[in-house]
């Protein structure tokens, strides 16, 4: 099941759909180089893609930790690229206000996985008319995420996106249970599986979230081998002088290959 947005290519193709790019705009030279790369994969490979980064990090653990470029500078480079490209652009949203502000730019809504109970955010999101991207939280099960796709429909949206992103595991770690898949996939909307953001090392004594990233294809082979609808991958250039999640994020030329082998394993799934 694909998301329904106009400018989405290669949907003929029957292959999971990709939403990638850098956690967060960091200057105006860096998204470009990502998406330029990311889209030629795409149209090699066939695969339906979104460029997904943030014009602001709002849930940041230290008070000098960076949350962006400014955001108005951040919404029109993710403008720009979703009208020079021709491709969905996927941006988070924090409160209300942003949910109007962000619309203009972007055509998917994110709600971060600590906000998605907040019904008033739900609302305003799905008052747009975009396409609504809900993070399952931490600390929800993938049954209660059945409420806050009955919140944005009730609110009129009607394109909904639910995406798995790992379960507190104590303190410090995550894990993630793949009978969320099919579980989230009973409200009748695309489910993505966050395969980077799944390996975060959370509240780590630095107040900098560590990773795991050489875990990340070990979770994109089960995601795809339990015919997830969609991947998340952050990725970056340079991801150990990155400005925000470094510590979980792929790196850029790495990218093409995992995708490749993923692709194998998600036909094959599907087949069965």
């Amino acid at each position: 099941m694909y998301p329904k947005l106009q400018n989405l290519r290669h949907t003929d193709s029957g292959n999971f759909f990709l939403i990638a790019g850098p956690c967060v705009i960091e200057d105006d030279v860096m998204p470009y180089k990502i998406v330029e790369k990311l889209i030629e994969i795409s149209n090699k490979h066939k695969i339906p893609l979104a460029f997904k980064a943030s014009y602001r990090k709002a849930n940041r653990s230290r008070v000098d930790s960076f949350t962006g470029i400014g955001d108005w500078e951040g919404l029109e480079i993710l403008g720009d690229i979703r009208q020079r490209y021709n491709i969905p652009v996927v941006t988070d949203i924090h409160n209300e206000t942003e949910a109007a502000t962000a619309a203009q730019f972007v055509d998917v809504l994110q709600i971060p996985a600590f906000l998605c109970r907040q019904t008033s955010l739900l609302a305003a999101a799905a008052e747009t008319g975009k396409v609504v991207n809900v993070k399952k939280g931490q600390f929800l099960s993938p049954e209660a995420m059945r409420y806050a796709v009955d919140k944005i429909r009730y609110y009129g949206g009607e394109n909904i996106m639910l995406t798995e992103r790992g379960a507190s595991f104590g303190y410090q770690d995550l894990v993630v249970d793949f009978r969320s898949i099919p579980i989230m996939k009973r409200n009748g909307v695309p489910v993505v599986v966050d395969i980077t953001h799944s390996l975060q090392k959370p509240n780590q004594p630095d107040g900098i979230s560590g990773g795991d990233p050489e875990m990340i294809e070990t979770i994109g082979r089960a995601a795809v081998a339990n015919c997830c609808d969609g991947i998340f991958l952050e990725t970056h250039h340079d991801p150990k002088n990155a400005k925000s999640d470094g510590a979980n994020m792929l790196p850029l030329d790495m990218a093409e290959d995992l995708l490749v082998r993923l692709l194998k394993i998600y036909k094959t799934a599907v087949a069965l």
